[in-house]
C-alpha cells in the first residue's frame, strides 16, 4: 500500500511540474517540466532522507558518544528483528524524534537533543520503540519522499510568484488565451495547496500502529504513553523551527502552536494516542 502512495506521490509532482512548465514556457516548457519532474523524483527516492536530516543539521553519533541511545536502540532491534538504523541528534531543545529512509537496510533514527534532557530512559525506549515501529510498518519512505515532494511544489509555486511579480514569461500566455493573470494565480493557490494535500496524505493510522507495535518492542505502552504526555506539554513552551512539509514525520506535531497546521494535523489527538496505549486497545 505505501509504494503504491509513493507511486501516486510521484505521479502527482510529475503532472504539477509539467503543467507548470507549460504554463511558463509552453511546450518547450512542458518538456523541461517533465525532466525536472523525473530528476526530482529519483531525488526524492534514493536521497530524500539525507535531504530531510540535513534540513534540520542532524548529526550522525557514533556508540561512544551516544552510548545510552545505542544500548537502547540495539535492545529495540533485536526485539523487533530488524537492521541497526544510523542514528542521529538534531540540536534543538524542542523534545521530539523521527525516522527516516528508503526501506529498514537504509533506516535512520533521529532524536533532539530536547528528547534527552526531558525523557527518562523508559520513555526514550517509548518514543524510539514507535520511531523503529514506522520502519517495520514501511512507513518511513512515504513519509520521506511526501516531505521531499511538497518541498518541491512549494518551490514552484514561489518560482511562479516571482515569475508574475517580475513580468515573467505571463504574454505567451496571455497572446493564447487572455489567463495570463488567472493562470497565475492558479499556480499561487493550487501549488501549496498540493503540498497541504500531500501531508494529508499520510494517514493518522500510522500513528496510531506504530504506537501500538513500538509499545510492544519497548516491552509496555507505559514509557511511550508518558514520553507523549510529556512532548504534548513541552511543545506549548518549547517551539521548533519547522518545515510544514515535513511536520508530519515527527512523534509529536512540531507545529502546535499554529491553528491551520492543528486543523489539517496528519497527527491524532495525544490523548488519544495516550488512551489506546493505556487501554490496551488495538483499535488501527
Amino acid at each position: 500500500m505505501n509504494l503504491f502512495k509513493t507511486t501516486i506521490l510521484l505521479t502527482a509532482l510529475t503532472l504539477i511540474l509539467v503543467f507548470a512548465g507549460q504554463y511558463f514556457g509552453g511546450i518547450q516548457g512542458a518538456t523541461i517540466g517533465l525532466i525536472v519532474a523525473l530528476a526530482i523524483n529519483g531525488i526524492s527516492y534514493w536521497f530524500s532522507d539525507k535531504i530531510v536530516l540535513a534540513i534540520y543539521g542532524a548529526r550522525q553519533v557514533s556508540p561512544d558518544e551516544e552510548p545510552e541511545l545505542y544500548d537502547i536502540v540495539e535492545e529495540l532491534v533485536a526485539r523487533a528483528r530488524l537492521p541497526m538504523p544510523r542514528l542521529y541528534v538534531i540540536p534543538s531543545d524542542a523534545p521530539n524524534a523521527f525516522a527516516t529512509g528508503r526501506n529498514p537496510n537504509h533506516a535512520a533514527v533521529a532524536v533532539t537533543k530536547g528528547a534527552f534532557s526531558l525523557l527518562d530512559r523508559e520513555e526514550l525506549k517509548g518514543v524510539l520503540g514507535h520511531e523503529l515501529a514506522h520502519v517495520k510498518n514501511r512507513d518511513i519512505l512515504i513519509a520521506t519522499v511526501a516531505a521531499a515532494i511538497a518541498g518541491a511544489i512549494t518551490l514552484i509555486a514561489r518560482m511562479a510568484q516571482f515569475a508574475y511579480i517580475f513580468g515573467g514569461s505571463t504574454s505567451r500566455r496571455d497572446d493564447r488565451d487572455g489567463g495570463g493573470p488567472l493562470g497565475a494565480l492558479v499556480m499561487f493557490i493550487v501549488a501549496p495547496l498540493a503540498a497541504l494535500l500531500i501531508q494529508l496524505a499520510i494517514s493518522r493510522s500510522r500513528e496510531y500502529a506504530a504506537d501500538q507495535r513500538g509499545a510492544s518492542f519497548a516491552g509496555s505502552p507505559d514509557g511511550l504513553a508518558n514520553a507523549l504526555a510529556k512532548l504534548e506539554q513541552s511543545a506549548r513552551y518549547h517551539r521548533m523551527n519547522v518545515a510544514p512539509s515535513t511536520a508530519h514525520m515527527f512523534i509529536v506535531n512540531p507545529l502546535r502552536g499554529d491553528f491551520i497546521a492543528t486543523l489539517f494535523s496528519t497527527h491524532p489527538p495525544i490523548q488519544k494516542r495516550i488512551a489506546r496505549l493505556t487501554s490496551g486497545s488495538r483499535e488501527i
